[in-house]
C-alpha cells in the first residue's frame, strides 16, 4: 500500500477507536448524570447528562462518516450525508439548551433548592480529565486527516470539558456554602454553551 494511504488508514482506525471510546463514556455519563440530577433535583446535572446523550448521537454520526471512507466509498458522499445528520444533531442541541435554560430560570424564580450530590461532583471531576484528553487526541487526528467532521467533534468534546467545569463549580458552591442558586446559574451557563455547540455543529467552517 502507498505509504500516504497506509498512514491515513491508520489515522482513520485511531479516530474510530476514539469515537467508540467517546460514545461509551458519554452513555455512562448520561446515565449517571441524569439519575443523580433527578435524585438531587439538580437542573445542571440533568442538563449535563442530556448533553452527553447528544454527544453520543454526534459520535455515532462521525463513526458512520469515518467508516464509509475507510470502506472506500469516498469522502464526498460521506461528507454530504454527514452534513445533513449534523444539522439534526445541532437542532437537538438547541432544544436541549431551551429546556435547560427554561428549567434553570424556573428554579431560580421559585427558589427550588438542589440537594448536595457527591456523585455529581465525582462525575464532573472524572469528566474534566477524560474530555480534556479526548479533545486533544481528536484535534491532532483532525489536523492529520484534514477532517472538518473530526475537528467539529473535537470542538464538541472540548465544550463538554467546559460544561464539566461549570457543573463542578455549581455543585461545589452548593455543597460547600449552601448556595442553592449556584446550580441554577451553572445550568444557565451550560444552556448557553450547549446552544453555542449547536451553532458550531450547524455552520460550515474551513477545517483546522
Amino acid at each position: 500500500m502507498n505509504p500516504v494511504l497506509a498512514e491515513r488508514a491508520a489515522a482513520l482506525r485511531s479516530a474510530l477507536r476514539l469515537e467508540w471510546l467517546t460514545i461509551g463514556w458519554n452513555v455512562a455519563e448520561a446515565g449517571v448524570g441524569i439519575t443523580a440530577g433527578v435524585v438531587a433535583g439538580s437542573t445542571a446535572l440533568v442538563g449535563f447528562g442530556g448533553d452527553s446523550v447528544v454527544e453520543s448521537l454526534s459520535g455515532a454520526v462521525l463513526i458512520w462518516r469515518l467508516s464509509v471512507e475507510r470502506r472506500g466509498a469516498g469522502s464526498a458522499r460521506a461528507e454530504a450525508v454527514e452534513g445533513r445528520a449534523r444539522r439534526l444533531v445541532a437542532a437537538s442541541m438547541w432544544i436541549l439548551a431551551l429546556y435547560v435554560g427554561a428549567q434553570s430560570i424556573a428554579g431560580l424564580v421559585t427558589g427550588d433548592e438542589a440537594e448536595t450530590s457527591p456523585v455529581g461532583i465525582g462525575l464532573a471531576v472524572a469528566s474534566l480529565a477524560t474530555m480534556w484528553l479526548l479533545s486533544r487526541a481528536k484535534r491532532a487526528l483532525a489536523v492529520g486527516l484534514h477532517s472538518h467532521a473530526l475537528e467539529a467533534d473535537a470542538v464538541q468534546t472540548r465544550i463538554c470539558w467546559q460544561l464539566s467545569a461549570i457543573l463542578l463549580v455549581g455543585l461545589g458552591l452548593n455543597a460547600a456554602f449552601g448556595w442553592w442558586w449556584a446550580d441554577g446559574v451553572a445550568a444557565l451557563g451550560m444552556a448557553g454553551l450547549i446552544a453555542h455547540e449547536g451553532w458550531e455543529a450547524w455552520r460550515e467552517r474551513d477545517c483546522c
